[in-house]
């Protein structure tokens, strides 16, 4: 049997499905002889989090570092994460593993230089997307506040903050006085921070 390789598959909302994204990948292990050792896959969660919101990428993580596979095999470089930096440190992680990354929507295999050179310009490209709808939302606020709309949350009423004030007073805890009133604690908690 070829080279042991691990999947890992994402998709950002729930109502997605990662099956696509594995059927692809099965069909190139397949004609390249590679053993599919493991599939690893993160539904409905943002490549912006981070490794510690990705239970299933955090695990991948751990097996390469354990030798578990030599190569992992992702759809696209912006299922990895669309932070370069963590791009970055992730290659450089698996390289000094001896884990190799193939990507299939780039047709990049880290296992040679050229590959290596590729994902890294991959990785500026999935930034460079990220914080252009970024941008695009920062935009779009300006100009719902230019047409008078108030965003964030509403305020608290002078009423609520009385009473809030004074149920403190009374020696009442934070997440006591926000089940009484029917608020949040964060609310609760900027109005003691106030008095």
């Amino acid at each position: 049997m070829g080279k042991k390789v691990a999947f890992y598959l994402r998709v950002s909302t729930t109502g997605q499905t990662v099956d696509n994204q594995r059927r692809e990948l099965r069909k190139v292990a397949k004609a390249r002889g590679w053993e599919i050792v493991e599939e690893y896959a993160d539904e409905g969660v943002s490549g912006t989090k981070g490794r510690d919101k990705r239970p299933a990428f955090d695990q991948l993580c751990q097996d390469a570092t354990r030798g578990k596979f030599k190569v992992i095999m992702a759809w696209s470089v912006d299922r990895l994460g669309r932070s370069l930096q963590d791009l970055v440190v992730f290659i450089n992680e698996m390289r000094a593993v001896d884990c190799g990354l193939y990507l299939h929507q780039q047709a990049v295999d880290t296992t040679t230089p050229a590959g290596r050179a590729m994902v890294s310009m991959c990785g500026v490209f999935a930034e460079f997307e990220a914080a252009m709808i970024r941008e695009r939302v920062l935009a779009g606020l300006d100009r719902a506040r230019a047409r008078g709309k108030t965003l964030g949350r509403p305020k608290t009423s002078a009423r609520v903050e009385a009473q809030i004030r004074r149920l403190r007073g009374q020696g009442k805890g934070i997440h006591a006085i926000a089940r009484e009133l029917s608020c949040g604690v964060s609310v609760v908690q900027r109005v003691v921070a106030a008095a």
